[in-house]
């Protein structure tokens, strides 16, 4: 599988270089858990500065040109909607599933982006339903065959990323954890190199167990046949977008078609790899946030977007007159084109390629394969397009869909709440019993005193959840942290 540079650009695998590592490196030992010296082997020190998203350095690293800032007071809000959805998740998906896309399309609130990706890609739901299930896989040795290649690919996952960046650190090791477990889950399919950045993507939002289910889910669901052998549907993808490319921008393929190049030559690891390795950081988790709602539409739609801002016009193709110049060209793309803002405005609203689009020309290029190469080797399931495929194809319970949070924090708005509740029934049961006593001519002894201090209301905190705070994930009840 082709590679890629620290910027955009595809490289052969011959190209880089490959250190062993070992299992012994992966040991769960005290070292392994942080930096330390795992990471000023590699270079890094502990004085370095990470971006919002844990880089520190490389192409993916956060700008102010490549990602867009949303306020703090609008991030809240969101937070508050999303929190909702999350409590009633079978609802919102049954009734008022266009507006979440909506929301989905906006951008998922990051304190809150792992909970929602598991949740759109149904891997809560596998999660709940085959409990026990990822413990078991962890604890097997695996299939050395695949022990060793994935132990080879574990210092290539974003290397600039400070959950990535020491060698054996926590990071390493919850991926080689994931990817093992995945080999095991399915020993037909074993492993490949472009499953290691997508659970790389998922460990960077959730615990190794939730990536474990995330990465089933977008194997399964979102792009069978992907990592199998023969890569089969990744080629039959291909064609797919070269089709429908013909119709957004034909004079881009008059352009590949006139130099014969194939799509699998500069789109197989825009799609393997769902775009990880090729946007800006900011680009590639609205893409996700997308990805996970709307299924694989949205990867078209990108791919589609990137060739027609690259070889849509006559100005554009003067610099590439050959086959080799398009590969550079589309090695190197224009930072204008994906940035944030330009890529998610193009997605959603200047290419409106629906799933019956892609699965209109699907069976097209399908019957065509049939009669040029014969049947697929790979039997890969149906893809489902979307969350609300997945939740329709497979109806969860309300049980697995019941979050089960960690950490629970009492706000101090229902400290207060309790306190003055517990005043006002003192107050009731007094006046009751002074009622009482004047029924029965019984005179009620008062207190001239005054009461003890622990009666006494205790002052509010200053700090409340409803005082504007710009903390993350309030709720006037409890803070629930997952």
């Amino acid at each position: 599988m082709a590679r890629i540079e620290p910027g955009n650009g595809l490289q052969s695998a011959e190209s880089i270089k490959s250190l062993r590592g070992t299992r012994e490196s992966l040991a769960l030992t005290d070292e392994g858990n942080s930096f330390g010296s795992d990471s000023e082997l590699n270079g890094y020190t502990s004085e370095r500065q990470t971006d919002k998203y844990g880089f520190i350095g490389g192409a993916q690293q956060y700008s102010e040109q490549s990602a867009e800032d949303i306020p703090p007071e609008v991030l809240r809000q969101r937070e508050a909607k999303w929190l909702d959805m999350l409590n009633n998740w079978d609802k919102w998906m049954a009734k008022r599933h266009k507006k979440m896309k909506l929301r989905c399309q906006k951008g998922i609130p990051p304190s809150l982006r792992g909970r929602a990706w598991l949740y759109l890609s149904g891997g809560k739901v596998k999660r709940e339903q085959n409990k026990g299930k990822f413990e078991e896989l962890d604890r097997q040795a695996g299939d050395p065959k695949w022990v060793d290649v994935i132990e080879k690919d574990l210092h290539r996952q974003f290397p600039f990323h400070e959950m990535f960046v020491a060698r054996g650190g926590h990071g390493q090791q919850d991926l080689y954890r994931v990817l093992k477990a995945y080999t095991l889950h399915r020993p037909e399919e074993g492993y490949c190199q472009a499953q290691a950045p997508i659970a790389a993507v998922l460990l960077m939002h959730m615990p190794a167990e939730d990536a474990f289910w995330g990465l089933v889910q977008i194997c399964e669901k979102y792009l069978p046949g992907y990592y199998s052998v023969g890569l089969e549907a990744i080629q039959l993808d291909g064609e797919i977008l070269f089709a429908l490319l013909k119709r957004v921008s034909p004079l881009a393929h008059r352009h590949l078609k006139k130099h014969k190049l194939d799509p699998i030559l500069y789109m197989t690891e825009w799609f393997m790899c769902a775009f990880s390795r090729t946007l800006p950081w900011a680009s590639v988790l609205r893409v996700w946030d997308m990805f996970l709602c709307e299924g694989v539409k949205i990867i078209f739609r990108v791919g589609l977007v990137l060739l027609k801002c690259m070889l849509g016009s006559q100005d554009k193709l003067k610099t590439c007159q050959g086959q080799y110049e398009t590969m550079e060209l589309l090695k190197t793309i224009d930072t204008r084109y994906m940035l944030e803002g330009f890529l998610v405005r193009e997605v959603i609203i200047e290419l409106p390629l629906s799933e019956r689009d892609v699965e209109k020309e699907h069976l097209a290029q399908l019957r065509r394969w049939k009669e040029t190469r014969g049947e697929l080797h790979c039997k890969s399931p149906p893809r489902m397009h979307g969350a609300k495929a997945i939740m329709a194809a497979e109806p969860p319970s309300r049980q697995d869909l019941r979050q089960n949070p960690t950490i629970i924090v009492e706000s101090s708005l229902a400290t207060n709440k309790n306190v003055e509740g517990q005043e006002e029934d003192k107050a009731r049961i007094k006046t009751k019993e002074q009622k009482n006593g004047k029924k029965n001519g019984t005179p009620v002894a008062s207190n001239p005193e005054p009461s003890d201090t622990s009666t006494k209301p205790t002052p509010p905190l200053k700090d409340t959840p409803l005082q504007g705070s710009n903390q993350s994930l309030i709720s006037t009840e409890h803070d629930t942290y997952l």
